[in-house]
């Protein structure tokens, strides 16, 4: 349950985001919990402040940061931040929460930096610990608890701070227990939120200025709000009973992208982008990863996307060097995969997480290895990424203003490319051109593809330029 007492002091805060779009929804909502109670939020939208706040040194400064536990090295990272902003801000409070603060107290408990250590489960919680905190009344500074038996879903945020795009949790918790991931115990099981919930919420965040809603959860093919109301029943129902121009789902895995959900797409509010969650595409891995699905599906999935939704930017998780994993089944994978319809892969070698049933496994592939098979597929992503962007040239999009002039002038087209825009004569924008497109953040506007700059493909992100033509 969250609490929002009023607090016996205000404070300035920021929240360092850590992983997935989930903690992204969670940060938005701990933003608005936060400035309810009259707290100043000055978190930088790209790069949060680790020092300088601007109220004067009489009002406390807290720093959160919102974990990730995906993988050790995301933890590292957090903690490796914990230290560096007690060196750059030594007199503010530094608060851990999110799913590192709930898997890794080996970690975040003795943490020195740390003054308090706020686990998922007692995230709701987190306004009244930090009153306390300041009151000095807190005699403890962890704060953890089965996660398990957590049944509150902390609905009602997501709003990215441009507030053109906003992420909508639909669902928390996983029930999957893949053997390399520890998420479900950062989590909990799956808890859904009821469909008129967040139909109200999805027409509450278009009348703020959100152009796209994004339905993200932890394992979004888990949503049930009741039996027989799944996912695709809550598509119907937001398709119905919204009219935010732009839905786009989060990960999903070959078998839960259902025929009925394909013919979805047929409605242009649904953005033609996927993000198949398939990690493998050999059978034997897949089965010790203990998927619930097979290479065969795998194939299958990405067939369909092609067929139903041409064009689709179709993205994908694949991890490299799990263990057990031979060179033929890697090669497997990659032949496989060489020959299917898609757009880009995140490409993860494989990384021992503490906590899970993998850690244990025999067979460990060397580091070496990961990471040659890691390049491989990363050079397989780089040459289909580009391929595909070259043919996204003189093409007419449809692209959802990010960032007006004078801010990047960005956009992001219904199927997920980022585009930077150009002015009509090919370069600058005219006078007239900057003064209406400044008005535009949070809307659609139609661009034509002039080229793609890949100077980003060091982090496997190229950019399309696009000639801004008209508003839609």
């Amino acid at each position: 349950m969250i609490e929002t007492t009023s607090p016996a002091k205000r404070y300035e805060f920021t929240i360092h985001t850590f992983g997935c779009k989930v903690n992204t929804y969670d940060t938005g909502l701990l933003q608005k919990r936060f400035e309810r109670l009259g707290h100043q939020n000055i978190s930088s939208h790209s790069k949060a402040p680790l020092g300088g706040f601007g109220l004067g040194a009489r009002v406390p400064r807290v720093h959160i940061l919102n974990t990730c536990a995906v993988t050790a090295e995301a933890t590292k990272e957090a903690a490796k931040l914990v230290r560096r902003i007690k060196s750059k801000d030594p007199f503010s409070t530094v608060v851990v929460t999110g799913c590192g603060a709930q898997v890794d107290g080996e970690t975040f408990d003795t943490l020195g930096g740390a003054d308090l250590v706020v686990a998922n489960s007692h995230k709701g919680h987190l306004e009244r610990l930090l009153d306390e905190y300041f009151k000095g009344e807190l005699k403890e500074r962890v704060f953890r608890s089965n996660i398990f038996r957590k049944d509150d879903l902390e609905a009602g945020g997501g709003v990215e701070e441009s507030h053109t795009r906003a992420f909508l949790k639909i669902q928390d918790g996983c029930n999957s227990f893949c053997t390399y991931c520890v998420i479900p115990f950062a989590r909990g099981r799956s808890r859904s939120i009821p469909v008129r919930d967040l139909v109200k919420r999805i027409n509450e965040l278009e009348a703020q200025g959100a152009g796209e809603v994004v339905l993200t959860g932890v394992h979004i093919a888990d949503y049930e709000e009741k039996p027989g109301v799944g996912l695709y029943e809550l598509l119907c129902e937001v398709l119905e009973k919204t009219t935010v121009p732009r839905l786009r789902l989060s990960s999903l895995e070959p078998g839960e992208l259902t025929p009925q959900i394909l013919k979805l797409y047929k409605n242009d509010r649904m953005c033609p982008h996927f993000h198949m969650s398939i990690q493998s595409a050999n059978t034997r891995v897949l089965s010790a990863m203990r998927r619930r699905y097979t290479a065969e599906q795998v194939e299958e999935s990405l067939l369909a996307i092609a067929s139903e939704v041409p064009g689709a930017f179709v993205g994908m998780d694949v991890i490299a060097g799990f263990p057990g994993e031979t060179d033929e089944e890697f090669a497997d994978t990659f032949e496989r995969l060489h020959r299917l319809p898609w757009t880009r892969i995140h490409v993860f070698p494989y990384s021992e997480r503490p906590g899970t049933k993998a850690a244990s496994f025999e067979g460990s592939v060397a580091r070496d290895e990961r990471a040659r098979r890691a390049a491989r597929l990363r050079e397989l992503s780089l040459a289909r990424l580009e391929s595909q962007a070259h043919l996204q040239i003189g093409q007419i999009k449809t692209a959802l203003v990010l960032k007006a002039p004078g801010k990047g002038a960005e956009a992001l087209s219904r199927d997920y490319w980022p585009v930077k825009l150009i002015g009509s004569a090919g370069g600058e924008f005219s006078a007239e051109e900057f003064h209406e497109l400044s008005h535009l953040a949070g809307r659609e506007i139609q661009v034509r593809i002039t080229g793609y700059d890949d100077s980003q493909t060091s982090r496997m992100e190229g950019v399309l330029n696009g000639q801004w033509l008209r508003e839609v």
